[in-house]
């Protein structure tokens, strides 16, 4: 379909259509499949098969999500990405027993996350990439049971703690935005640390200090000392009556 001037007219759907679109899932649940059916608004008439426990408005025209939509008590898994949607309405924190939520590719901004979203106490997983995003609430930390969070290709210069820190997080996706992805930034400190060593300068002899340069020539006589044990212990034959390598180095250096 085209897209008018003032945005899509979209498709109408009716009740029987909706519900000849239900599915029954593997583990028993009814999905509603209204994806790619050209919408711009979510059918009201959707409030009579308000009990699925899942729905897939994906890859429709849709910029709004209207508050009713908190009527949908039942639903553990909600599919809206490649919208139009630019905000997400506050009341979708009323979906208490939501799983899933997929926003991706849409136009959310600053705005577009309410701090209510925080309340979906039971959310698995949640993906927010493709957008327009360069802040995200501190508040989201409050999703505990959250596993899997995407932010790709949005506009963020960083991840708050809150988030980073989610006990439950295994995996968080944030590539393409101004910003390192956080686990490449610990493999990079972890890399540091490790590579560190002190500064080391070269100077000539000459320019030592008395005492620095009496260091230096004692420990250069050890250090030639070791060297020719361990060459005459590499070239001598072990018997039971000779000192071990190790033994007679360690002697040395001590003394």
């Amino acid at each position: 379909m085209t897209k008018r001037k003032g945005g899509h007219k979209g498709k109408k759907i009716t009740l029987k259509a909706a519900k000849n679109s239900i599915r029954i899932t593997f583990d028993g649940k009814r999905r509603l499949d209204l994806s790619k059916m050209g919408i711009a608004a979510i059918p009201k008439c959707l409030l009579k098969i308000c009990d699925i426990e899942e729905l897939d408005l994906s890859r429709n025209f849709i910029r709004k999500i209207p508050d009713w939509i908190q009527r949908f008590q039942n639903l553990r898994w909600l599919d809206l990405h490649t919208n139009q949607i630019e905000k997400l309405p506050e009341s979708i924190s009323q979906l208490h027993n939501l799983l899933y939520l997929n926003v991706c590719n849409n136009k959310l901004g600053i705005n577009g996350i309410p701090m209510e979203l925080s309340h979906l106490k039971n959310l698995r997983q949640l993906n927010l990439g493709l957008n327009s995003i360069d802040v995200l609430p501190t508040i989201l930390g409050n999703l505990k049971e959250l596993n899997e969070m995407s932010l790709f290709d949005n506009q963020l210069t960083s991840v708050p703690p809150s988030i980073i820190k989610l006990p439950k997080l295994k995996k968080l996706n944030t590539k393409r935005n101004p910003i390192q992805n956080p686990e490449e930034k610990t493999e990079e400190k972890q890399q540091e640390t490790v590579h560190r060593v002190p500064e080391l300068h070269l100077v000539n002899e000459k320019d030592l200090c008395s005492p620095c340069l009496a260091k230096f020539q004692m420990d250069k006589s050890k250090l030639k000392k070791v060297k020719n044990l361990m060459t005459f212990a590499m070239k001598t034959p072990f018997s039971n009556n000779l000192v071990s390598p190790n033994s007679t180095v360690k002697e040395t250096i001590l003394n």
